[in-house]
């Protein structure tokens, strides 16, 4: 296991773990949101792929409609 820093709170998650499996975690999946590792956004299509490093800091924000 690695600790990552998730929206400013420690967390654990398995070596070699991905954003994909970090939303998975967090049963998030499939919803509308942003995420940012040390303060670059990831593209959703880079989720499956980019690994996590022990202590990443993560932002999650889930994007909300309106107006």
């Amino acid at each position: 296991m690695i600790e990552i820093q998730l929206n400013g709170e420690p967390l654990e998650v398995p070596d070699q773990a991905t954003i994909a499996v970090l939303l998975n975690q967090l049963s998030v999946t499939g919803k509308r949101l942003a995420v940012e590792v040390n303060e670059d956004i990831v593209p959703r299509s880079c989720h499956d792929e980019y690994k996590l490093n022990p202590g990443d800091r993560v932002e999650v924000v889930h994007a909300i409609g309106g107006g």
